[in-house]
């Protein structure tokens, strides 16, 4: 399936990240580039031409020393403002960055920089200083650490770790900006404009190293061009405003974010910098007031659920109308979506009659529409800031109950659909014609096939395993070729691994992954990731994990969403370990587990979960968690192995 979004020209996708900015630069410099929030929450804006003074003097700062083209920078840190200053100075430079979250470990860490042979890293903090510092026998290649934490000084440091690092120049970030206004008055030798000017679109940006799901990383390198392209594809699927502001709560590191702030910078928007923790973003979200937020589903799935038990909170009466407009809106969102024809054509559809058949129930439910909007979804959108455009979510499936909600409360998800190695956008739901249940149909340039397993390609509604072809396509893995060549065959067709069915109109629907399905012992292919999404609707569940493999049944490890437990069992004293042993715990859990993976929902016999354990703690970003916040399985059935173990006894 191939389709053009629109009509660009080669010229038009050529360029690089840095020369990008400098045009952003120039056409609109006084425009507000990035929100930056101080230690009492209020947040400050800094201009383009302001950031771009701060890029130059970073950029000249690690000239001095010794940063030059062609060689890898790490960048050990969450999302931050001077994030995007230190990694457009090193591109501008024409160098690569190696970036990575604060929640990886010293051996992932000391492995990623030894792998890559970084010279230079840049650390968020002390403690991340602390983890390359334990590992320096095994780095030997790194000459200076910058720390942009603006309390720190390399005095501060215990004198253990001091000692460890004086063949090292540590720096605070501040020094290496001080030290490039210096150089720029000075009359630096540097060029940095020839610099830019002589980047290309082929060359490599950076080198992000899969975070996880699936073992060891491998470090995929993404152009300037597999970048560049996808900003300049985003006018055709979303109308952003010179102006508009975009709360980043994702970490930088990971691809999706990554694209959202050249998005930002494309589209001369700007960056509020948030956290992805509830209380925080939501009142950023009412002090920034934000027209755009890209998120993995996780936390649209948070918001939700938040959103529903504030309802419940409120007593029976206010909680029924919450029930009933939020039914009454999805409702209208369907009828609408049938009559405008956004409905997905897995199967061929007549438009006319779809029309027909929703003309009715559209006008009956839009006087109850209109009153759900003054009673109950304008506050919501409220909470959201009272300027909200749209949502992006990306970086695993939204589940349909999510994407139902905030239809029907009449705010925009928009969601995408790509991997780390398409940096990473395929697939993107249009804001100008979103048809809910899909992710979209591929970005401009961009083609998707559907395969079966000996290579056939299928037909519209026919499920097999996603390939794709497109500018956004990695260079491949580095220092990886055996791999690269595994996942990209020779007309650069890569196999995503991903399991979906198109529309007959090209948009594209993702049912699971290939390689996550469970086969039991009779046969029976299960995908878990529909049960999992199912399983999480519920308010008492806060994770589920299916498990099952070579198995005669499915059986699930749940983390119970503590506060919503206590709340149902009136058990606020005992802690949640003794709580999920409990009776009453149990049943409880079970009955939801029934209700939803049930045939009336529409599993089959072998989809049900036959039994379950009750996990009493929350699944973390680095443990159970990759950075995306999707279970990394494998590790799951390493740490919980015993409990999966006595499931199935």
């Amino acid at each position: 399936m191939f389709v053009r979004l629109q009509a660009d020209t080669e010229d038009h996708l050529n360029g690089t990240i840095p020369q990008l900015f400098a045009a952003t630069i120039r056409d609109n410099p006084s425009v507000v580039a990035q929100y930056i929030k101080d230690a009492n929450g209020d947040f400050h804006p800094r201009t383009y031409r302001e950031l771009a003074d701060e890029v130059r003097a970073c950029a000249h700062g690690l000239s001095r020393l010794g940063i030059q083209r062609g060689d890898h920078v790490g960048l050990i840190s969450e999302n931050r403002a001077e994030w995007l200053v230190a990694d457009l100075a090193t591109l501008s430079l024409g160098a690569v960055d190696v970036p990575r979250g604060n929640d990886s470990v010293a051996d992932e860490i000391a492995y990623i920089l030894g792998f890559a042979e970084c010279r230079l890293v840049v650390v968020e903090d002390r403690d991340q200083l602390d983890k390359i510092a334990r590992k320096l026998d095994e780095l030997p290649k790194i000459e200076t650490i910058v720390v942009f934490d603006e309390a720190f000084t390399p005095d501060s440091l215990q004198p253990e770790v001091a000692e460890g690092l004086s063949a090292i120049e540590i720096l605070p970030f501040r020094e290496v900006i001080a030290l490039g206004h210096d150089d720029i008055h000075s009359g630096s030798t540097l060029d940095l404009d020839a610099e830019i000017a002589q980047g290309d679109e082929g060359d490599v940006a950076t080198i992000i190293f899969t975070s996880g799901t699936t073992g060891t990383p491998k470090g995929v390198m993404l152009t300037h061009r597999n970048f560049v392209h996808q900003v300049r594809s985003v006018p055709a699927v979303m109308e952003i405003r010179p102006g508009d502001i975009w709360l980043a709560v994702l970490p930088v590191w990971h691809s999706f974010e990554r694209l959202a702030q050249y998005v930002a910078i494309g589209s001369t928007s700007g960056l509020a910098y948030s956290k992805p923790i509830g209380q925080v973003m939501l009142a950023d979200l009412s002090a920034v007031r934000p027209q755009w937020m890209a998120s993995v589903p996780r936390i649209w799935e948070a918001i939700r659920a938040g959103i529903a038990r504030n309802a419940q909170s409120q007593g029976a009466v206010k909680f029924a109308l919450f029930r009933f407009f939020t039914w009454v809106g999805s409702a209208h969102r369907w009828a609408t979506d049938m009559v405008a024809g956004r409905i997905p054509d897995f199967r061929r559809r007549l438009r006319g009659l779809d029309a027909i058949a929703a003309i009715v129930p559209l006008l009956l439910l839009s006087p109850f529409k209109v009153l759900g909007n003054a009673l109950v979804f304008g506050k919501i959108k409220k909470r959201l800031g009272g300027r909200f455009v749209a949502g992006v979510s990306g970086g695993g499936a939204l589940p349909a109950s999510v994407d139902s909600f905030f239809g029907a409360a009449g705010i925009a998800l928009l969601e995408g659909y790509g991997l780390t190695e398409t940096g990473p956008g395929l697939c993107f739901r249009s804001q100008f014609q979103p048809v809910l249940g899909t992710v979209g149909q591929p970005i401009a340039e961009t083609e998707i096939e559907i395969r079966d397993e000996r290579g056939t390609v299928l037909s519209p509604g026919e499920q097999g395993i996603v390939f794709a072809r497109g500018p956004q396509v990695m260079k491949g893995y580095y220092k990886r070729p055996d791999e690269t060549a595994a996942m990209i065959d020779d007309e650069r067709w890569l196999n995503t691994g991903d399991l979906g069915v198109l529309t007959h109109r090209g948009e594209l629907k993702i049912t699971g992954r290939a390689k996550d399905t469970i086969v039991l012992l009779g046969g029976e292919n299960v995908e878990p990731l529909p049960i999992e999404q199912k399983l999480r609707e519920s308010a008492l569940i806060e994770q589920a994990v299916v498990v099952g493999q070579d198995q005669k049944f499915l059986s699930a490890l749940i983390v119970p969403n503590e506060e919503a437990l206590r709340a149902a069992l009136g058990a606020m004293q005992a802690t949640l370990r003794d709580l999920v042993q409990s009776e009453p715990a149990q049943a409880l859990i079970k009955r939801s587990i029934d209700t939803l993976v049930s045939a009336k929902n529409g599993f089959r016999g072998f989809e049900q979960i036959f039994r379950f354990a009750l996990v009493p703690e929350v699944f973390q970003v680095g443990r159970e968690l990759s950075a995306k916040q999707e279970v990394k399985r494998h590790t799951v059935a390493q740490l919980y192995a015993d409990t999966i173990k006595k499931l199935f006894s």
